[in-house]
């Protein structure tokens, strides 16, 4: 898979193609068995995990990392350690990194994250999903009311692989005026394992939904999903209602695992359902 624009990524990046029957027990292992155990013993049991990147040992894993995953091999020279360290001192700290530099663009609108764009659909056109006998619509993943966001709005959820950056931007200039957090499950978010329905871990896992209206008046809606061994999801510096953000700010991490969908007032003009978008590419 080819990136459009040819900007700070290394965009290789494989759909499976599962075998439904694949497919359909990976799914059952993640909605009826993981997903029927207690969220709080699923956020336990994920922290505990993602803190083992925490440990200095850790930082041994980098280097292959990096060798196995990507085939530019000074890929790592685009980034910085974060919090202001020096070097990288375990493989958090790569997961983290930060850009050197902010890629540039002219655009008004752009990508706020990093991934495979696994799902992309007028609301009006959207199907209902059946959650634990609850019929739900794509409402639920923004934690509004039914019909608040208008049918023309067109919603994307692109999904962020271990190997992508887990930054999350803002796609456009405008001012916050909304933030809301979601507990819930930490399902797996491998969107091929959900044939049909590749965002239905959207509908039910822990998330920060996030609202910013433009400064043509109009709400781009924006939520932060996290799935397995999610050790947490830290807002921005500054990132509250009423503050005022610019195109590109910093509006989240994910310490591991993430997907990030949004609702946004125009469709994307320049990617499709399966393709990778890349931070401030043109939306």
């Amino acid at each position: 898979m080819q990136a459009s624009f040819p900007y700070y990524s290394d965009p290789s990046f494989t759909v499976f193609k599962v075998p439904k029957w694949r497919a359909d027990l990976y799914k059952f292992l993640s909605v009826n068995i993981w997903g029927n155990i207690p969220s709080n013993l699923q956020r336990a049991f994920s922290t505990w995990y993602s803190s083992l990147y925490n440990k200095p040992f850790s930082k041994t894993i980098i280097a292959p990392y990096i060798r196995l995953n990507y085939s530019d091999k000074n890929y790592l020279e685009k980034f910085k350690p974060p919090h202001g360290k020096t070097d990288f001192e375990c493989f958090q700290d790569f997961f983290i990194r930060e850009f050197k530099h902010l890629p540039k663009t002219d655009s008004p609108y752009v990508w706020p994250c990093e991934g495979l764009l696994c799902d992309e659909e007028r609301l009006e056109n959207l199907r209902l999903v059946c959650i634990k006998s609850d019929i739900r619509t794509i409402s639920t993943v923004f934690g509004v009311e039914e019909r608040q966001i208008p049918k023309h709005y067109t919603f994307t959820n692109v999904f962020l692989h271990n190997k992508n950056y887990h930054r999350i931007h803002s796609p456009v200039d405008g001012t916050i005026t909304r933030i809301q957090h979601v507990p819930g499950d930490l399902v797996v978010l491998r969107p091929w394992i959900y044939k049909g329905n590749p965002s239905l871990p959207a509908f039910r896992n822990e998330r920060y939904n996030i609202d910013i209206q433009d400064t043509l008046g109009r709400t781009w809606y924006l939520s932060i999903v996290g799935g397995p061994a999610v050790g947490t999801i830290a807002l921005g510096e500054n990132i509250a209602p009423g503050n005022t953000v610019s195109k590109l700010q910093e509006i989240s991490l994910f310490y591991l695992g993430s997907t990030c969908c949004m609702a946004a007032p125009i469709s994307p003009r320049f990617h499709a359902k399966d393709t990778f978008v890349e931070v401030g590419v043109p939306y």
